[in-house]
């Protein structure tokens, strides 16, 4: 039995490129191996943010205390009634995958809900580009998708770097991870 196990055989986040595709939104019931609990004192605000802006679904409902609500497998938001939000978005995030072809939508969906929900989008020396967007409730959202891989690009440089190198490369031991 290998000590590694190939996690992208359960993940629903498909390889990057400008033809992926998202998965649909899983509407199957699993133990959440993680999930985010953020507090609302305005649920119905709260979930149609998520809904119209975010792209989540509502999975289920306790009427009045809590919203189930989910994009892909594995990506889980309790929405809690409670007496208060933060003032402000707290320096932690919560990050969910998306595939590029969705960004501009979400940033124009979350804008539209609130003009200034939304900063970015921006890539990042990981190969990814990232929407940041703080939600009614100041939950700071992070929406990232990953970039096609180009072997001649800074960010692979970069990850090169840090010792990750590409699958089938010969450049690094990563290869027996992926």
């Amino acid at each position: 039995m290998s000590d590694y196990y190939n996690a992208f055989e359960i993940s629903p986040v498909p390889d990057p490129g400008p033809d992926a595709v998202a998965p649909e939104p899983f509407r199957g019931i699993y133990g959440m191996p993680a999930f985010a609990t953020i507090p609302t004192n305005d649920l119905a605000a709260s979930v149609d943010f998520w809904i119209r802006g975010l792209g989540f679904i509502e999975l289920f409902s306790i009427p009045g205390s809590l919203v189930h609500l989910r994009r892909w497998a594995f990506q889980d938001v309790l929405l809690v009634s409670a007496a208060g939000v933060p003032a402000q978005a707290p320096a932690v995030s919560f990050s969910f995958a998306c595939v590029l072809n969705q960004i501009d939508a979400l940033v124009e969906a979350c804008r539209a809900l609130n003009p200034n929900s939304v900063d970015g989008p921006r890539d990042t020396p990981w190969n990814t580009r990232d929407v940041e967007v703080i939600t009614p409730e100041n939950a700071r959202i992070v929406l990232t998708a990953a970039k096609p891989f180009d072997p001649a690009s800074q960010e692979a440089r970069n990850l090169e770097a840090i010792g990750i190198t590409p699958p089938g490369a010969g450049r690094g031991d990563n290869d027996e991870h992926v």
